[in-house]
């Protein structure tokens, strides 16, 4: 398959809407990119146009997606790109889609604190987890896989 895959760089436009489908639940917003120009002229940054996207991301990205962002976070989205044609009172209007494969806060901009996800049972082996260690720089009792990683150690 042919698809075209973008990775866009840009914030949260509108609030994330999520709502469960028949395939997985979907969550959607719009995503404002603004390209950023230096200007040698001025010595300084200038904004150029604004394009916005529809973003749509199912199943478990979708929901991951919905508990994490807010409007004017700064994202990144990779996913495959989408561009429809629709009558609207009259008038052909283009719309440009994402369907994301993956979001993450644009880390440039600001920090974040990743949080695992609960994972729904799927038949796999307890020998099969890996084995899990206490996070760099935290100190042990900040540090929520302490306990799993002392109950792995012990039961080696």
């Amino acid at each position: 398959m042919n698809d075209t895959t973008v990775t866009l760089v840009g914030n949260v436009a509108t609030a994330v809407e999520y709502r469960e489908t028949a395939g997985g639940g979907v969550a959607r917003f719009r995503f404002a990119v603004t390209a950023r120009r230096w200007d040698r002229e001025r010595g300084l940054w200038s904004d150029g146009s604004t394009s916005f996207y529809t973003v749509s991301a199912w199943r478990s990205l979708g929901a991951n997606l919905a508990a994490s962002v807010s409007v004017g976070e700064p994202l990144v989205v990779h996913g495959r790109l989408r561009v429809r044609e629709d009558e609207r009172d009259g008038q052909r209007k283009t719309f440009v889609d994402v369907d994301a494969l993956a979001v993450g806060h644009d880390l440039t901009r600001g920090t974040a604190a990743f949080r695992r996800a609960a994972r729904a049972e799927t038949g796999h082996r307890p020998e099969q987890e890996p084995t899990l260690v206490q996070a760099p720089g935290r100190p042990p009792e900040q540090d929520p896989w302490t306990e799993a990683t002392k109950r792995l150690v012990t039961a080696s």
